[in-house]
């Protein structure tokens, strides 16, 4: 990150790249530069000293103002993470209690989030609002989010997709596998994408994130390469897909799901599949390409999944090549 101190000019100007695309990120305050490098920090985005040709992405971060006002008479939603939503045919906002992000459509798109009052620390809704800000950018290039753990099985290197809202049991899943030798490539976001005809999922978020005891408020935050023998994949092709939810039982049970049902499931963790109409078509071609490419089960995790080397035996006997 290059600071600059100079009072007119922005605080930080850094291009990073993922999947093969170049995202600008620019920041006017040093405080709010210093927030935002650490957030980056902590994802698979790879900063570059220059692409070599123009951003397609370009995020500027403001603090100290509200932000434009919304116009009026645009369609709007509540969204789960606590925000509102208002969309129109070239823009759309996401406003948060101290924040606004406003999407612009066009080339480069462009995204401005407005912070009202900089935190001292990274908080929810900072990490929040970036986040959003980066993945409804990298969704007009076919990069979409998807709110969920991978790994990779020993061996065939086939991919393994742990879907489920906090609380599910996905980074302890992911933590089991991957010491157990499965390479992992993220404990609660990936990115989809189209290669060569099929669907493929990459890391998001770098770190994890693990409750230390059942019913615990923090987590424990740590770089999984400093804790595993296995590795960090780069990308996997999903060949199964399991929707986690801890069902406070002893033995864990799976249950196969049809094409309609991982259809249905696919949809309701990917609310950005009908909120972001923009790119709603796509996202839904993508998630109907990737149901019909998985085998899908609902995973009803219990305790037993806690004992070491249970996980990876359990799913090894499931998921099977076909």
């Amino acid at each position: 990150m290059v600071v600059i101190q100079v009072f007119d000019r922005p605080a930080s100007r850094v291009f990073y790249t993922v999947a093969g695309r170049f995202l600008f990120v620019e920041t006017i305050d040093s405080r709010l530069a210093r927030l935002i490098e650490s957030l980056f920090a902590g994802w698979q985005l790879t900063p570059v000293a220059s692409p070599g040709r123009e951003a397609e992405i370009e995020i500027k971060f403001f603090c100290d103002e509200p932000g434009p006002d919304i116009p009026p008479g645009l369609n709007q939603f509540e969204v789960a993470e606590g925000g509102r939503c208002y969309t129109a045919a070239d823009a759309y906002y996401l406003q948060f209690d101290n924040s606004l992000m406003r999407l612009r459509h066009g080339a480069p798109v462009c995204v401005d989030v407005f912070v009202e009052q900089v935190p001292d620390t990274p908080d929810a809704e900072l990490a929040r609002v970036t986040s959003f800000a980066v993945c409804a950018a990298l969704r007009r290039f076919g990069l979409f989010d998807l709110h969920s753990a991978a790994v990779a099985q020993p061996g065939s290197g086939s991919g393994v997709l742990i879907i489920g809202p906090s609380g599910s049991g996905k980074s302890t899943l992911t933590y089991q596998l991957a010491n157990a030798g499965w390479a992992y490539l993220s404990d609660d976001e990936v990115l989809l994408g189209m290669n060569d005809g099929a669907v493929e999922a990459r890391g998001f978020r770098s770190f994890f994130a693990m409750k230390e005891a059942a019913g615990a408020s923090l987590k424990h935050v740590f770089e999984p390469a400093d804790v595993f023998t296995s590795t960090r994949a780069s990308r996997v092709t999903p060949r199964w897909l399991l929707f986690s939810a801890i069902s406070g039982g002893k033995q864990t049970e799976l249950r196969e799901l049809s094409q309609t049902e991982t259809m249905t499931r696919l949809i309701r963790a990917c609310p950005w599949a009908t909120y972001d109409a923009a790119i709603a078509g796509a996202n839904l071609e993508l998630l109907s390409r990737l149901a019909r490419q998985v085998t899908a089960f609902d995973l009803a995790a219990g305790s037993d999944l806690l004992e070491p080397g249970r996980a990876a035996e359990l799913f090894t006997s499931y998921l099977r090549q076909d």
